[in-house]
């Protein structure tokens, strides 16, 4: 005689398929929260190319390397001071680092250069904007780029980003960087110690809001900062890759000790987080990811970093998302 289930009234038989799923929801969740400790725990070395020492590159690499302590405590992590977005460029392409930041602007130049690796170079977030600073002393007559002639002028060190915006910039007020000025070769560490010492007259700058070595001087030195709102038109016709600059303005507190009365006109161009084709991809999804978690904490010490928006992050051209980015994108899409 064949067996006969208990008949079971439909309202029972909802309760038993609701409470079904609902445990099945919740083994999902727990399965999924399981997951990544069934993989490996990364473990190793990486090297990251920051900047100068008084930059926002390296204050901004040394807070990411305490957040990717915690979220990789496997990872040695080296921080590696650099000229700027020109020598971190250099040092990814050739294997020296593993990840750097580097200006649009400086990414998409060594690619229409050709330069040994370029091609495998890869992006993994954009980050925050630099501001174009020119700084003179608070009593200079300067009062746009055009009145620099004859004057002695801190550019950038060769391998900077600020060398190249400088020199675009320059050009663009129709200046001879090598024979109309007096072009002096150094970094944001020692120009301001220069202009205080009335050594240079002036001095540029590229770098977040605000940069630490600029502010310390105005709370020295009485500084004013100059205005090149008038030559951003004339950058952009220039075309590729002074493209990636974009209109922008410094607000009056920026800098609360400088002698501006106003905001000040300006231009801006992106910071890109660089590595190569090549890097491993969940070291490179795991960086990724704790790049953007750590914006909070890392912006209450570099207030630019408080613009790094998730939104936004993927947008990293002119070079095409690293793998290992995507990846984290993909798990983070609404």
């Amino acid at each position: 005689m064949p067996l006969v289930p208990p008949r079971v009234s439909p309202r029972r038989l909802r309760r038993l398929v609701a409470g079904t799923a609902a445990v099945l929801g919740v083994l999902g969740v727990l399965l999924w929260w399981l997951r990544p400790f069934g993989e490996p725990a990364l473990t190793g070395k990486l090297t990251f190319s920051t900047g100068v020492r008084t930059g926002v590159y390296h204050r901004y690499g040394q807070l990411l390397e305490q957040a990717l302590a915690q979220d990789m405590p496997g990872v040695k992590v080296r921080l590696e001071t650099s000229e700027g977005s020109q020598q971190n460029l250099q040092r990814v392409a050739s294997g020296e680092a593993d990840f750097t930041i580097a200006t649009a602007d400086a990414v998409a130049k060594y690619r229409a250069d050709g330069k040994p690796g370029a091609e495998q170079l890869r992006g993994c977030a954009r980050l925050y904007d630099d501001y174009v600073q020119l700084v003179v002393p608070a009593g200079s007559p300067v009062q746009s780029a055009r009145d620099l002639r004859g004057k002695r002028v801190a550019i950038g060190q060769e391998g900077s980003g600020v060398r190249l915006i400088s020199d675009r910039l320059l050009r663009a007020a129709k200046l001879d960087p090598a024979h109309d000025i007096t072009p002096v070769a150094i970094g944001i560490d020692t120009m301001p110690a220069e202009l205080q010492a009335g050594r240079i007259d002036a001095f540029f700058w590229s770098g977040g809001l605000p940069t630490n070595a600029v502010r310390e001087l105005s709370e020295r030195f009485d500084i004013r900062l100059v205005q090149l709102g008038d030559l951003v038109e004339q950058l952009q016709a220039s075309g590729s890759p002074a493209r990636y600059y974009r209109a922008a303005v410094m607000p009056q507190d920026a800098y609360a000790r400088a002698r501006n009365t106003s905001s000040v006109a300006t231009l801006a161009v992106p910071n890109l987080l660089v590595t190569k084709e090549g890097t491993d991809a969940r070291l490179t999804e795991q960086f990724t990811r704790t790049v953007i978690l750590s914006r909070d904490r890392i912006g209450h010490e570099v207030h630019a970093a408080q613009l790094v928006d998730l939104r936004t992050a993927i947008y990293t051209d002119p070079l095409d998302l690293h793998e290992g980015a995507r990846r984290y994108y993909r798990s983070v899409k609404p």
